[in-house]
């Protein structure tokens, strides 16, 4: 074996151990958007809380409250009804997406985050994701498969 050929294995040694690391945090990030998604959740819930603990006061249900505030003439008032509506539809989806994650196994959640995917709480856990060590059996076979994966592609561009 040549220098060329001892560089090569080591350059798939190494690209092998990188797919790992980064196929290994999958899992991890999977694991943010989820805490995430839990304080979306109690936030949203606390708005929704006081704004039908409001309505009851008022003599009105939630939806008969909402109605009234969307369909006011001054646009400030009519936009607080629209956002409430939107609050009370993203509640609705991520709680379906909570009891996605919680129903899930540890390799099926990832396919749970994808399912009812919510951009803004994505986002977020991605502006403020740390890189961890997979200390779960999720996160070690993940690394394992993403080593497998990065050493068979640097295999097939060596042929």
């Amino acid at each position: 074996m040549g220098v060329i050929g001892i560089l090569l294995r080591r350059l798939g040694l190494f690209f092998a151990l990188l797919a790992g690391g980064a196929a290994s945090q999958v899992p991890e990030y999977a694991q943010q958007c989820r805490q995430r998604l839990g304080g979306a959740l109690d936030e949203l819930n606390t708005i929704i809380q006081k704004f039908d603990a409001d309505s009851t006061s008022a003599g009105l249900t939630r939806e008969s409250a909402i109605s009234r505030l969307a369909s006011n003439a001054d646009p400030f008032i009519k936009s607080q009804g629209v956002q409430m509506r939107e609050n009370v539809a993203r509640t609705q989806r991520l709680t379906r997406q909570a009891q996605a994650f919680a129903a899930a196994g540890p390799f099926t959640r990832i396919n749970a985050l994808a399912k009812d995917f919510d951009p803004q709480i994505a986002r977020r856990a991605y502006d403020a994701f740390e890189p961890a060590l997979p200390m779960t059996l999720e996160g070690i076979v993940s690394a394992f498969f993403g080593f497998i994966g990065g050493f068979t592609f640097m295999k097939f561009l060596g042929w």
